[in-house]
């Protein structure tokens, strides 16, 4: 079933809230009105996917193998926050407006350096996000150090504030565990 899209008031008034009582300046708001075009894939298919994680080298490449798998399913459609590129000045406001309108934000973790570690933050900070959110976790039990072609502390590769969202992700069922490409698309297919 299509889902009919916000009106364009709507996104505006959700921006200007997201900016805490300071207004839209006239570029914005036209950059913004610019935008909402980019954005009808997500609210013209049946499932939207914000694909999360890290831009670095290679980690992007594996966000592309997860939005790509996503986007095999029927009327589904999945992006990275890159793919929308129309003029945003304020990135706080594109990822707001982004999670709100998509109906799954997935998280692809490999680490703590760099990536996506203020995103993981509102998974857990707004009910809302949590709900949606799936992360797909690399793990390293198995792995050797030779077999990673990230600069990653296999032995730590994650933060105490990660690891407790990674538990409440598990605890909801929404928490997938992978090691190599081929494990991380089965994650891919696992998720709704």
């Amino acid at each position: 079933m299509k889902k009919t899209g916000p009106a364009r008031e709507e996104i505006i008034e959700r921006a200007e809230e997201y900016l805490h009582e300071t207004s839209l300046t006239p570029e914005e708001y036209e950059a913004l009105k610019q935008s909402i075009a980019e954005l009808s894939p997500i609210f013209t298919t049946e499932s939207a996917y914000f694909v999360l994680g890290s831009y670095g080298q290679p980690e992007i490449y594996r966000l592309h193998l997860v939005k790509d798998r996503l986007n095999r399913r029927a009327d589904a459609y999945a992006f990275l926050m890159v793919d929308i590129r129309s003029e945003w000045v304020n990135t706080y406001l594109k990822f707001r407006l982004l999670a709100d309108y998509t109906d799954y934000i997935v998280g692809v973790s490999e680490h703590d350096q760099g990536g996506f570690l203020v995103e993981q933050g509102y998974f857990t900070a707004l009910e809302k996000y949590f709900a949606k959110t799936h992360v797909l976790k690399r793990e390293y039990t198995d792995v050797g150090a030779e077999d990673v072609d990230t600069n990653v502390d296999i032995e730590n590769p994650y933060s105490g504030m990660q690891t407790a969202i990674f538990d409440m992700l598990a605890n909801a069922d929404r928490l997938y565990m992978w090691q190599f490409e081929d494990d991380l698309l089965e994650c891919a297919e696992a998720v709704p």
